[in-house]
């Protein structure tokens, strides 16, 4: 059964609860007054004057207070011309109860009473555990929504206010203590401290904090003080646009639940023309008479499959939270079901393995390391040029105290100069060697970072070359394991760059991947995927940028690195929250599992008519064996059961590589 939102399934949910406990009160009288129950548990209640009443008067209150809703939604299916769940579940009521009232005219017949009132309470108690499962199981996305504080400690002339947190606006500024959800997204412009990220982007650690970094709305402050600017508020935040990819998800079908809809139509004509053959064979077989009719009612009233309408929702629900919990949002159910078949993950290199700026990755000294990047750090001091930004980040990541410079002059094209602890010093490329036609140093470092495509940077000091730096986009520290394990499940890893081939193949050796696409265009990045496809290949394309959109389109799945471009993102099925590689593991690893519970669930669910129908329809009366509408409704139960179970095991599984 399907619904629009989570106030509907909430509704949904009290309804049944209500409708179960109710009917199964009034099903008391029914199922103690019970000439069956009675003798197969061999008690007798006094009759009285009106006693032989009460089971009928009291099934058909439960009929028209519990059956009313099926009925209803049931109508709905056979006016859509597209029979399916309630269908089935409203003809299996309608003719139990019209077969009984019809047995109290007609002498030597059996009625279904307390049958029908224990299938309608079966039914309503199985549709309270669906709603009640898919409830919890979006319970995430209610997570999410409590993540975001009512209120926030806006910073003004006049000193702090404390606001409603929709009041917030772009541009103004807000105090965060230690312990305090961060209202908005923003940019700390004061503070440090670590913010814990884990339920929005999977993140287990805290994460580092200071002047500059941006922060998401929703997200934990820990131990230090922040003051952020406000950046996005409302709808155009981080936490609310993961609120709308999670929403949209779980109400979007799947082939998977497609095939279940379907196959609740095909049963629907099924149980139609298995109460047909019944009426025939057994006609034939004993002539026409009670014992046909009755034989043809419990055909149709066992017939209704209750576990297949839990069967995939439930799974759906489930895959959908321990997605978002793992920073995986899914845009595309069907994506998340074909991720399992992908065996060639297409990575773009520029921001999605790597970090997309310039890092000091290698360096050549005449004396101590950390003194030449010392100096050459002090050199940069005032410099805003990116390799700069990499040399004082450099200095930093050690732990180097930067000595005081004076004199900061920039050479364009050239480089930079300053005096550092009296010294006269330069950092630059080789087009600032021969400026001061000093004497070249390092040939086969040099050489080296060559061949693999780096940037080298220059310390001269007194007129000598002191020191050199290699600078590339450095490989991000996940890359090299998201590879291996994804070769490790026998998937092909492949880069698309259009960098140059020396760049792309030195890349490509340090993360052990064997296919890389050098130089290739923006435009031409759809037809390399395309090429791959047409090798026979399922692939997967990960990207981060406007022109990764194609190419993201254009594969089997499309995985969008959440910070990228918001065209980078809209083209994609799957989005990570955070720039993690590894989360393409984690969501190989959560297909496998969507796929195997939907499996099971549908054997479990599909299973109960495979067995009931046949014996229903009394293909083992030769035998003896004859099943009653009492004995389906308690293996139909007894499948709904293990289909709820089954899902939230899924809660145990963990998917991480």
């Amino acid at each position: 059964m399907k619904h629009n939102s989570g106030e509907s399934e909430s509704r949904h949910e009290i309804m049944f609860r209500e409708k179960f406990f109710v009917s199964t009160a009034l099903s008391a009288p029914v199922l103690l007054y019970s000439s069956f129950i009675q003798g197969l548990f061999g008690f007798s209640l006094p009759a009285f004057t009106g006693s032989s009443l009460i089971v009928p008067v009291f099934s058909m209150i439960v009929f028209l207070y519990g059956g009313i809703p099926f009925l209803r939604m049931g109508r709905d299916e056979l006016e859509d011309r597209e029979p399916g769940m309630m269908a089935l579940i409203s003809l299996a009521i309608f003719v139990a109860f019209t077969y009984s009232m019809g047995s109290l005219f007609l002498s030597g017949s059996s009625s279904f009473f307390w049958e029908l009132v224990t299938l309608i309470d079966v039914m309503l108690l199985g549709h309270w555990i669906e709603m009640r499962s898919v409830r919890k199981a979006s319970g995430a996305l209610e997570e999410l929504k409590e993540l975001m504080p009512d209120t926030a400690e806006k910073i003004t002339e006049n000193g702090k206010d404390k606001v409603r947190v929709p009041e917030l606006e772009e541009g103004d500024k807000v105090l965060v203590r230690p312990g305090d959800s961060i209202p908005v997204d923003g940019k700390v412009y004061d503070g440090e401290s670590s913010v814990d990220e884990s339920m929005v982007t999977g993140e287990s650690k805290p994460v580092d904090k200071s002047e500059g970094d941006e922060v998401i709305g929703g997200t934990v402050n820990n131990e230090g003080s922040l003051r952020i600017e406000v950046t996005a508020t409302g709808d155009d935040t981080a936490l609310s646009g993961i609120m709308n990819l999670v929403e949209e998800a779980q109400k979007s079908e799947s082939r998977s639940q497609k095939l279940a809809d379907r196959a609740a139509g095909w049963l629907f004509y099924i149980a139609l023309g298995s109460g047909l053959v019944t009426g025939v064979a057994w006609t034939l077989a004993v002539g026409f008479g009670l014992t046909v009719i009755e034989r043809v009612v419990t055909v149709l009233v066992i017939a209704c499959p209750h576990a297949l309408g839990l069967a995939v929702p439930l799974v759906v629900a489930i895959n959908t939270s321990m997605a978002a919990q793992n920073g995986i949002l899914v845009r595309d159910r069907i994506a998340m079901e074909e991720a399992r078949t992908i065996d060639t993950v297409v990575f773009d290199k520029t921001g999605t393995l790597t970090e997309g700026e310039q890092s000091v990755v290698d360096m050549k000294a005449v004396s101590q390391e950390d003194e030449v990047l010392g100096k050459m750090a002090a050199a940069e001091s005032d410099s805003e040029h990116v390799i700069a930004e990499a040399i004082r980040n450099k200095a930093e990541d050690r732990g180097i105290d930067i000595p005081e410079s004076s004199g900061f002059d920039s050479i364009s094209g050239k480089g930079v100069r300053a005096k550092v602890g009296g010294s006269e010093v330069h950092v630059g490329g080789p087009n600032m060697l021969e400026h001061l036609e000093v004497k070249k140093r390092f040939e086969d470092f040099v050489e080296r970072s060559g061949r693999k495509g780096r940037t080298v940077v220059y310390l001269v000091e007194d007129g000598e070359v002191r020191g050199a730096v290699a600078l590339a986009d450095r490989i991000r520290d996940k890359s090299r394991e998201a590879v291996k394990k994804l070769q490790n499940r026998g998937v092909e890893v492949a880069m698309l760059t259009g960098d140059s081939e020396d760049v792309a193949a030195s890349v490509a050796e340090e993360l052990n991947i064997d296919t890389h696409f050098a130089e290739v265009l923006p435009e031409d990045k759809d037809s390399k995927i395309q090429e791959l496809q047409n090798q026979g290949k399922k692939v997967a394309m990960v990207g981060d940028g406007v022109n990764d959109a194609p190419a993201l389109t254009r594969a089997n799945v499309g995985i969008a690195i959440g910070s990228g471009t918001d065209v980078a993102v809209e083209s994609a099925d799957v989005i990570l929250v955070k720039n993690n590689p590894m989360a393409v593991v984690k969501l190989l690893n959560l297909s496998d599992l969507n796929y195997s519970k939907m499996l099971q669930n549908l054997f479990w669910a599909t299973g109960y008519n495979a067995l009931a129908i046949p014996l229903a329809a009394g293909i083992a009366a030769p035998v003896g064996v004859m099943l009653s509408p009492a004995v389906g409704a308690g293996i139909m139960s007894l499948s709904t059961v293990i289909v709820a179970i089954n899902a939230q095991l899924m809660r145990r599984k963990s998917i991480n590589p």
